[in-house]
């Protein structure tokens, strides 16, 4: 809601609660990849047996069957034996497999907020920083005498605000109109426009900006 480039310079997000140092973060930057692991999943993937690619890789079967339970680790030179009978890269055999997550969820101390102390408001940013920029939504808290004001986004921007709590005054496209709880404004936002609290107590609203 504030102009684009003031609101990302100024959202930091929160400190991360992984630890820097002590033991526990050297063991897990120190830990080794389980190529053999990786090897058996590429082969059952491949629908290949031990004997199918130790013939293919050239690599003993009591070999490869030690390297894929993790009892032995393989040279580079057999590495890239086994990589070329599977038709990966080396590279590939050591990165880190991402672990599909089909709920991913943030803590309250995860999402960033940008905070306009002589404003008198705080955004908490909710939307994922991979969408910002199209489309985005927020928290807004605005205390008494509070107000949100913003330059003109991009051409064919425009804002949807929700009140939660209080009372709010939206201004924009030249006109002025009072929010209660509950009701939603829609309303152009490549120009000049400003939202403020228009009780005296605290006030909250989501907003959604989608970008032109």
């Amino acid at each position: 809601m504030a102009s684009s480039g003031t609101r990302r310079a100024a959202v930091k997000p929160a400190p991360s609660a992984t630890p820097t140092s002590g033991s526990a973060s050297v063991a897990a930057i120190a830990a080794p990849p389980r190529v053999g692991e990786q090897i058996q999943r590429l082969r059952a993937e491949r629908r290949m047996t031990l004997d199918d690619l130790s013939r293919a890789a050239g690599v003993s079967k009591s070999m490869l069957s030690e390297i894929e339970r993790d009892k032995a680790n393989p040279t580079i030179a057999v590495a890239w034996r086994l990589t070329n009978a599977l038709g990966v890269s080396l590279d590939s055999l050591f990165a880190p497999q991402k672990t599909p997550e089909g709920i991913a969820v943030s803590g309250p101390h995860d999402i960033p907020t940008l905070s306009g102390h002589d404003a008198k408001y705080q955004l908490r940013v909710w939307g994922p920083i991979e969408l910002a920029g199209k489309f985005e939504w927020y928290e807004l808290t605005l205390q008494a005498g509070g107000a949100l004001v913003s330059n003109a986004h991009e051409p064919g921007t425009r804002e949807h605000l929700t009140v939660l709590q209080g009372s709010i005054e939206i201004e924009a496209a030249g006109a002025t109109k009072r929010l209660k709880a509950a009701d939603t404004a829609r309303y152009v936002a490549d120009e000049p426009h400003a939202i403020r609290n228009a009780g005296k107590g605290e006030a909250k609203a989501l907003l959604v900006v989608i970008h032109g």
